[in-house]
């Protein structure tokens, strides 16, 4: 996900629908209505992520803990996220050579992994994945699940579409709205809904994506770094 500076300044809502697509061709396809649809449809980004997943843990002490890492203006938003979010998602990430904090907390009825509209706080940190993962640990958070993913990014009518190819999922799109407004939040939703409908996609049902979260968080060293896929229905 890209964002503009006057975003990534403030605390923002992360309104996302997932697809699963499966196969190659499938996601190939999708790339192709999306040109159709919208003349101004552009790909951003290609990337490859490594993801480290984190449970348990005391949000209080991570805040504490990754202070000295970020300027007050970054902290801010994640001091706002600890006292609002529900449920919390703490995870590393690893972007080419960039490594991030990320944190998310659901404000609707999901989980903070899997979700439709989440407060996110996403920074960079001058520091190995190694290093920051260590820092993590210290705030009492243990491994959950360690994720690897190819991602294509595209800006398509408004809209950041990323297409992954996620080991364990295969392709996954995720269509994805940023508002800095909570009370926006639900038109985003319906745009992104009507968005995936014109383009003939399905969403994923949460249920489902939370079957196969369980499932790859108990497997996951037979998937992490591969291009190995499971199916759970």
């Amino acid at each position: 996900m890209v964002l503009s500076n006057h975003v990534r300044t403030m605390a923002h809502y992360e309104i996302e629908i997932k697809s699963l697509l499966g196969e190659a061709a499938n996601a190939e396809a999708l790339k192709v209505a999306m040109a159709k649809r919208d003349t101004a449809f552009l790909h951003t980004s290609s990337n490859a992520q490594l993801n480290h997943y984190f449970a348990g843990g005391n949000m209080e002490e991570l805040v504490r803990v990754v202070t000295p890492l970020f300027a007050p203006d970054r902290l801010s938003k994640l001091h706002m996220i600890a006292q609002k979010g529900q449920d919390f998602s703490v995870r590393t990430r690893q972007r080419d050579d960039e490594v991030l904090l990320v944190v998310k907390a659901s404000v609707d009825a999901g989980t903070s992994e899997n979700t439709i509209a989440r407060l996110e706080f996403e920074e960079a940190v001058d520091s190995t994945l190694e290093e920051l993962d260590a820092q993590v640990q210290t705030a009492g958070f243990t491994y959950q699940a360690k994720w690897s993913r190819e991602r294509e990014e595209y800006a398509y009518n408004g809209l950041n579409v990323s297409i992954d190819y996620n080991a364990g999922y295969g392709y996954l799109a995720e269509f994805e709205k940023i508002v800095t407004d909570e009370v926006d939040v639900p038109a985003a939703k319906a745009e992104i809904e009507a968005q995936m409908q014109a383009l003939g996609v399905k969403e994923l049902d949460q249920a489902r994506l939370g079957r196969m979260f369980e499932h790859y968080n108990v497997h996951w060293r037979d998937y992490y770094g591969t291009t190995n896929t499971f199916v759970v229905e």
